[in-house]
């Protein structure tokens, strides 16, 4: 039988997450590939959600979302970041942040429209504005720097323009947006007279002097801004598939419109105990932050040590690694295969980030591992290429608790 599927998603191959993870598993390899934690989010958080689930009810929660969650998403808005929300009529939940996305693009583009996305680019992106029917106007931030062109955003916007897609903290560059960046970014919005939709899902996770700050907060934003946020990055529960929009009520009816014909609702239990994480003190997601940044530094000294080049992460779970003194003039798709398949390790070539005349030298390791399974990538690496394994993890562990 021959059946005609849709030339736009059929025209996508298997995500290169999926593809790097299969070959870690067909060769037993250290997965530092795929970004989630391989340790649970906190057992308060858990033990509500299993006692939701036991004592009930198992039934559809409100389409919008668990008015416990949403009153919470309202509250954490508040209280970190000073935005006073409507939990009623400005707060959606979603089953994770890719939904989330999904609910935007579908609910808010129409053919002709352009949507602005900054490469290297979450591999979601470019598919849900596709599938939508918009045009994708990419600019590039490139590694080392990751700065900002300001003369190509500025080129980039037209009055097709529908919206910019802002990731900050950023996956895969580990790019906070300063406020100068947004502050830019805001008034070309305004200009245009278009929207900001920002996936903040690594909101809570930066590091030294970097700091997030939602550009919904910035004078003129308040109402063209929407924001994404995620209980599996902010309570190391991927798993769980909760995520969370605020939006003003204008754009979040048309948005809810296109939610109730995907996902329709999230398990009444996760929404319920998400809501209790969000209400933990201020030393929680501190402390989150903290771990995150001592991870970091232990896989970047180990990494610097083997002889890598590590770029600065400001933020999210993963480290950028310029491979070109050491990978023998392959590209990084051919590193990533060839250190998963001979060295044990899987990492993700970050060309795959981006859609065309990608830089082909820097491949993202993921931090957020217990240590011993960064130790044990470590080792492998030093194996790998022929390094004393002991100096490398003792230079990895000098930063460890540091």
């Amino acid at each position: 039988m021959s059946v005609e599927t849709n030339e736009i998603l059929s025209s996508y191959g298997t995500t290169v997450f999926e593809v790097m993870s299969r070959l870690a598993i067909e060769n037993e390899a250290v997965n530092l590939g795929q970004g989630f934690p391989d340790e649970d989010g906190p057992e308060d958080i858990r033990q509500i959600a299993a006692e939701g689930l036991v004592s009930g009810p198992n039934q559809y929660p409100p389409m919008m979302g668990h008015p416990d969650l949403r009153q919470a998403v309202a509250e954490h808005n508040l209280r970190f970041y000073g935005l006073e929300i409507n939990w009623q009529k400005e707060v959606l939940v979603t089953s994770g942040a890719t939904e989330a996305l999904a609910d935007c693009c579908l609910a808010l583009l129409n053919p002709g429209d352009e949507v602005i996305l900054i490469e290297p680019l979450y591999d979601c992106y470019l598919p849900l504005v596709e599938r939508a029917g918009a045009t994708p106007i990419p600019i590039r931030i490139t590694p080392p720097e990751w700065k900002l062109d300001r003369d190509a955003l500025e080129a980039a916007f037209s009055d097709k323009t529908k919206f910019i897609l802002l990731n900050s903290p950023m996956n895969p560059a580990g790019k906070v947006f300063n406020e100068n960046d947004l502050s830019f970014i805001a008034s070309l919005v305004i200009k245009h007279d278009c929207i900001a939709l920002c996936d903040e899902v690594y909101e809570h996770i930066f590091f030294e002097k970097h700091q997030h700050k939602p550009l919904m907060t910035f004078e003129g934003m308040r109402d063209r801004c929407i924001r994404i946020g995620s209980a599996g990055k902010s309570f190391s529960l991927t798993g769980w598939k909760v995520g969370y929009i605020t939006a003003p009520e204008m754009l979040l009816a048309t948005i809810t419109k296109s939610h109730q014909f995907l996902t329709f609702t999230t398990p009444p239990n996760l929404q319920i105990a998400v809501a209790a994480g969000l209400r933990k003190d201020v030393s929680y997601f501190n402390d989150l932050a903290i771990e995150m940044q001592q991870k970091r530094d232990y896989l970047k000294a180990g990494l610097e040590k083997l002889g890598f080049s590590v770029i600065e992460c400001e933020g999210t779970y993963f480290l950028t690694v310029d491979i070109s003194s050491m990978s023998s003039g392959m590209n990084d798709v051919d590193f990533c295969k060839d250190m998963t398949v001979n060295g044990g390790v899987a990492a993700v070539p970050v060309s795959a980030f981006y859609k065309n005349d990608a830089p082909d030298h820097f491949i993202r390791c993921c931090f957020c591992k217990k240590y011993d399974v960064l130790e044990e990538a470590l080792r492998r690496l030093a194996r790998y290429l022929n390094k004393h394994e002991d100096q490398v993890i003792e230079a990895a562990k000098a930063h460890e608790r540091s």
